[in-house]
């Protein structure tokens, strides 16, 4: 039997972050964006830049994706994921390749990752849905120790205490729903698969996504990459809103202008924005020579 080729691409996970909304650009099938890996860039990320048809920012290397099944039709795709932030007026520009002259699609990542949202509290999609499923998926175990380590695994995605919730631990609470069968792209066909559990992407699309917010909900805690989604000048409360959209947790307001301050990221700029209760709010601009006098120390958000 003839050997598939196999083909190599790169995927793109380009985020912003919009009306205090995080956004993922789409293709017009609803896939995530692709080009062609070609040997005439000198590195892959100079490739992803180049059709990627808008200014890009912080860019980032995931993963390599390369797993027989991530395609119907059985065809061995090797795609080399990348997360890339764009500030909100960041024009499309001309595309390229597969997307050529149209402009992405800009889908909210809480609208495939529902659960993940907390900053109004917990989302009632764990105790309505998710729970309820993941304790019948534990009680199929085939035994004592399936059972445990399924109970094991299930606590620390979803944990009863949502005071211990891990906002950093996406791509496992994912991989856990996937091996439970309770996403459509798990491939298992039951009735109580359906966009409840998140709106679903083409192939391994959703992975790589969970995949690309764990990394930025890692990456905000010691490097300051928010920077990246935001105007060149903002206020304090515009940082934070962009800092909690990210990592889908409410933040101590106080505690949250403690730490800006004490890590010297930004400065004030002498103007001034109205803010939505009409009163003035300074504007404020990242010192990015920060980044060549020290390493900015990491930290813990200060959740509410």
């Amino acid at each position: 039997m003839t050997e598939l080729s196999t083909k190599i691409e790169l995927s793109a996970v380009i985020v912003r972050v919009a009306q205090g909304q995080p956004q993922l650009a789409l293709a017009e099938d609803g896939a995530l964006p692709t080009g062609p890996f070609e040997t005439g860039h000198r590195t892959m990320e100079q490739g992803l830049r180049a059709w990627a048809g808008m200014k890009l920012g912080y860019v980032e290397q995931l993963y390599t994706f390369a797993d027989r099944d991530r395609t119907d039709d059985g065809r061995r795709v090797v795609s080399i994921g990348y997360v890339a932030l764009v500030r909100q007026e960041a024009p499309a520009g001309r595309q390229t390749g597969k997307q050529a002259g149209h402009d992405p699609l800009w889908s909210d990542w809480y609208r495939h990752f529902p659960w993940e949202d907390h900053r109004q509290g917990v989302p009632t999609i764990i105790g309505k849905h998710i729970m309820p499923r993941l304790r019948e998926w534990k009680g199929q175990a085939s035994s004592a120790q399936m059972k445990r380590d399924r109970a094991e695994r299930i606590d620390s995605a979803f944990p009863a205490d949502m005071r211990n919730w891990h906002d950093e631990y996406v791509l496992q609470r994912y991989e856990l729903l996937w091996e439970a069968g309770l996403v459509p792209e798990a491939g298992v066909k039951q009735k109580d698969v359906h966009h409840a559990l998140g709106a679903p992407l083409p192939h391994d699309h959703r992975r790589i996504v969970a995949t690309a917010i764990a990394r930025l909900r890692a990456k905000i805690k010691y490097r300051p990459v928010v920077f990246e989604l935001l105007p060149d000048q903002f206020t304090l409360l515009q940082l934070q809103e962009t800092v909690e959209a990210l990592a889908g947790l409410r933040l101590h307001k106080q505690n949250f202008r403690r730490l800006v301050e004490a890590q010297g990221l930004v400065e004030e700029t002498g103007g001034m924005a109205r803010g939505s209760s009409g009163r003035p709010a300074k504007l404020f601009a990242f010192r990015r020579q920060i980044l060549r006098d020290r390493a900015v120390a990491g930290t813990k958000l200060p959740r509410v």
